[in-house]
């Protein structure tokens, strides 16, 4: 097999190949066809997220084909098609697992963190977290859906907690939000998309995707939110969204890290407003989100590179340099 390798922290990946793993019991081994290049692999990359490993193969929207099955394995045949996310194991046995919350569990295991990933052409995944994927969607356009889309999806779900939404905020319209707006516009809401100052493209493509308005960060909406879900990893935005929303309305933080949170007038959160965060996702998640996505159509705006160009695909994502998702095709 061959793979992108992080060695340490802030280094660039490194190319190298390793013989082909068999899979353990309970577990399938993939060829990998695409996987999606997702901000969490730039955290696992900076060393926001501590470094659990000597080394990682990062990546966690993983499309492959099944090629060997595990001893303990039934119910899946070679040649299948399976999406292997970013939950890649949990315990079973702590109390949020046995609550129907293993995206809380204690002691998880994490694919592209705590298990190597799909930025390779070879990818070993536990069989009971990997699951099909629907029928037309290519590899490229389903890629993304595994994690840009189920934690926008999950996040959408917080949000909605609180009551029906008929103004929708997302800040930071990138690969989680432009895929979250079109299913918040096929249920009916209006979205308003926020981006860095002056990223007019990602401000085109909200607008050419529906939205009701599309601004900088620092912009006040021409109305007030209902619900406002921040994608970005800017604790500052905290504030500005909460400043968005209407009395009673909800501020969700869709990312795994983010900036401190600066201080802030009361009266901003006042008025029955809250915070959330959204930490991971389920299995049960993918089963609700994938055939929502595919009835509502979602597609994903998709740049693709080459596995050997997954350095140059991290470096783009860095600095906005395309809008929509990135993916890496072996």
């Amino acid at each position: 097999m061959r793979g992108m390798v992080l060695k340490a922290p802030r280094t660039p990946l490194v190319c190298e190949s390793r013989p082909d793993p068999e899979p353990g019991p309970g577990e399938l081994r993939l060829r990998v066809r695409a996987c999606g290049v997702c901000r969490t692999d730039l955290h696992v990359v900076d060393g926001d997220l501590a470094q659990v490993r000597p080394s990682v193969i990062p990546g966690h929207e993983i499309v492959g084909v099944v090629d060997a099955v595990g001893p303990g394995v039934s119910g899946v045949a070679l040649g299948e098609r399976r999406g292997v996310p970013w939950l890649g194991q949990t315990c079973g046995t702590c109390r949020y697992c046995r609550a129907g919350q293993e995206n809380l569990c204690d002691a998880p295991g994490f694919t592209g963190w705590t298990r190597d990933g799909g930025y390779a052409d070879t990818v070993i995944a536990r069989a009971d977290f990997c699951f099909p994927l629907p029928d037309g969607l290519s590899d490229e356009a389903v890629a993304p859906l595994l994690c840009a889309g189920l934690i926008g999806y999950r996040s959408w779900r917080k949000a909605c907690e609180a009551g029906p939404i008929e103004r929708l905020g997302l800040y930071g319209f990138g690969a989680a939000a432009h895929l979250l707006a079109q299913l918040a516009l096929f249920e009916g809401q209006a979205v308003y998309a926020f981006t860095r100052e002056g990223d007019l493209p990602a401000q085109a493509l909200a607008r050419d995707l529906g939205c009701a308005w599309a601004g900088a960060s620092g912009e006040a909406p021409p109305e007030a939110l209902d619900a406002a879900i921040i994608f970005a990893p800017v604790g500052d935005l905290v504030p500005a969204a909460l400043r968005a929303v209407r009395k009673g309305g909800t501020v969700v933080c869709g990312g795994i890290h983010m900036s401190d949170i600066p201080a802030f007038p009361y009266a901003i959160l006042w008025g029955e407003r809250r915070v959330v965060s959204v930490a991971n996702l389920t299995r049960q998640d993918a089963a609700e989100y994938l055939p929502l996505a595919a009835l509502a159509g979602v597609r994903p705006h998709v740049r693709t590179y080459a596995l050997k160009d997954a350095n140059l695909a991290l470096e783009d994502l860095r600095a906005g340099a395309f809008t929509g998702a990135a993916v890496l095709k072996p």
